[in-house]
């Protein structure tokens, strides 16, 4: 029978591990250790992680690439939250006969954020509510302080697949014209769902909110560059839950910072934690969030569950939800 020793869970921001996970069910032996910070320096982390035998990772927050497995020759069990993870080097890990498992997720909080960063910048909610709490009723002189409706508004989707689907009904639900591009993203498919496909250019020209719902890999990096952000209206926002380096950064704050653009919706960036000192946080009309898109009471049940039950498994010597390369 397998035996593991030590459990870390890294990364519980908000400190809610404990409580939201089954831990009861495992063995009394097995010593669990909630990390609520990240580390950034590989020699602090490798200094934290020895000891460990099994780590539980939330999502991307932590990578584990090839160069810190190989520092790590305790660990047997590696799981992620979520059923699947680009920032662990499965194969790697694999290689040194660490077993990868995933959990059970759910995409649904995700399109719950977009709608909230849209409707945010739309109706100007966070000025409106600091205003109301200066003690002003409606606030003045801001560039959206009356707000537009989404109604009549054209949504732009960059990836129509299954979250871009489901932003894209609700935005009809609201009365909004949805189109649609991304490079694989035929007409017939964007019709199935009631958007309309279009080139890319078209989108960023033509929408009044473009959102992004795509998987960050080399072809989709910076696929949101300074020539789209120049082509969208100077009226236009853009939101972005799906990963930050989707879009050019630098390029995103410039527009931001002239005023070409009339907002941004985000949720993910180019570096998580985002530090205090990033240009983005003195962006104007931007309503940020820290990458909340996951983040819900259902969605943790299900990871911290499926970890509980990763364990067990392993144990028991029958591994479930095994990532492979």
């Amino acid at each position: 029978m397998a035996t593991l020793n030590r459990l870390a869970i890294l990364d519980d921001f908000q400190g809610v591990a404990r409580e939201m996970g089954p831990w009861d069910r495992l063995p009394p032996g097995l010593k669990i250790e909630v990390f609520e910070d990240a580390l950034a320096d590989q020699d602090a982390l490798v200094a934290r992680l020895l000891p460990f035998d099994a780590i539980l990772g939330i999502r991307e927050r932590t990578p584990f690439p090839a160069a810190l497995l190989k520092r790590l020759p305790n660990l047997k069990l590696l799981m992620t939250t979520g059923e699947r993870n680009r920032a662990f080097d499965v194969a790697a890990a694999n290689a040194q006969g660490i077993t990868v498992c995933g959990t059970p997720s759910s995409g649904a909080p995700t399109v719950d954020i977009t709608w909230g960063l849209i409707l945010g910048l739309l109706r100007d909610l966070p000025a409106q509510t600091a205003s109301l709490r200066a003690g002003t009723w409606q606030a003045k002189g801001a560039p959206n302080s009356v707000g537009t409706a989404a109604e009549g508004l054209t949504l732009g989707i960059l990836g129509l697949g299954k979250l871009g689907t489901r932003v894209a009904r609700v935005g009809q639900a609201f009365g909004m014209k949805t189109i649609a591009w991304s490079q694989n993203l035929t007409a017939e498919a964007a019709a199935a769902v009631g958007a309309t496909r279009v080139e890319k250019a078209e989108l960023f020209a033509q929408a009044d909110v473009v959102t992004l719902h795509m998987i960050l890999s080399d072809r989709s990096r910076g696929i949101v560059g300074a020539s789209e952000l120049a082509a969208m209206k100077s009226t236009a926002y853009i939101v972005n839950t799906s990963r930050g380096p989707l879009i050019d950064q630098p390029a995103l704050i410039a527009a931001l910072s002239e005023g070409r653009i009339a907002g941004a919706g985000l949720d993910v960036f180019d570096r998580e934690p985002l530090p205090l000192d990033h240009p983005l946080m003195s962006c104007p009309n931007t309503l940020l969030t820290p990458h909340l898109g996951y983040v819900s009471r259902q969605n943790f049940g299900a990871y911290f569950t499926g970890a509980v039950e990763a364990i067990e498994a392993y144990l028991a010597d029958a591994p479930i939800r095994v990532l492979t390369p």
